[in-house]
C-alpha cells in the first residue's frame, strides 16, 4: 500500500532547512528508502518565499497571494511517497525520517486508490 510521508518542519535554519537535522541526515535517509526498495517518489520543496496561495471565493473570484501564510507555525518541507505492506511499516519509517526529530513531524497519510 502506498502512504505519503508529509515531512513538516518546526524550526527553520538560516538556509531554510529544518534546524535539528543535517543534509547526511537526509541523504542517509533517503539513501535507505531507495535502498529497502520501497521508494515510489518524494521531493524537497523550495524556499518557502516562493510560495503562491489561489483562493477562490464564492463568487468565482480568484485571489492570489504570495506565500502560504497559513495559520500554523510549521512549514511544509517535502515528502515522500512510500510503498510498504502496511500503516505499521509507514509509521516505522516516518519514525526514522530527520524530518520527525526535535520540533518536526511527519504526517503519514494513505495514497487513495480510486482503481480498486
Amino acid at each position: 500500500m502506498k502512504y505519503m510521508l508529509l515531512i513538516h518542519s518546526g524550526a527553520i535554519d538560516a538556509n531554510g532547512g529544518a534546524a535539528e537535522c543535517s543534509v547526511e541526515d537526509w541523504m542517509a535517509y533517503d539513501k535507505s528508502v531507495r535502498d529497502a526498495g520501497i521508494y515510489v517518489s518524494g521531493e524537497s520543496l523550495a524556499d518557502l518565499v516562493t510560495a503562491t496561495t489561489v483562493r477562490v471565493g464564492a463568487d468565482g473570484e480568484r485571489n492570489v497571494t504570495d506565500g502560504p501564510f497559513a495559520e500554523t507555525r510549521e512549514v511544509l518541507g517535502g515528502f515522500y511517497v512510500i510503498d510498504v505492506p502496511d500503516l505499521d511499516a509507514a509509521l516505522e519509517w516516518a519514525a526514522r525520517c530527520p524530518g520527525a526529530r526535535g520540533s518536526g513531524s511527519v504526517v503519514v497519510r494513505p495514497v487513495a486508490d480510486f482503481g480498486a
